[in-house]
């Protein structure tokens, strides 16, 4: 009884872990490194408080505490970052 449970159970789990270690480190550093925003494209931290803006290129709600305000054709106008406002005052 016992040695039909270890020929039938415990060695094709033991030799199924085996296999599965020894492909994961083959394919350890196969791995595509995790990418991290770059410090330009970070924005900026977000305080409690102020009254919340929607920014007209990407639909962003930013604080008027953190935003970047420009007056643009008479009309104050907020964004979430540098990039956003370029953008708007391209198109």
């Amino acid at each position: 009884m016992i040695s039909a449970l270890i020929r039938e159970f415990l060695i094709p789990l033991l030799l199924f872990l085996f296999v599965r270690s020894v492909l994961r480190t083959l394919f350890a550093g196969v791995r595509r490194p995790v990418s991290r925003p770059s410090p330009a494209s970070t924005p900026p931290p977000v305080h409690a408080g102020g009254m919340l803006h929607k920014d007209p290129v990407c639909g962003t709600y930013v604080s008027s505490d953190t935003c970047i305000a420009a007056t643009i054709d008479g009309q104050t106008m907020y964004f979430c970052s540098l990039e956003c406002q370029a953008k708007y005052r391209k198109n």
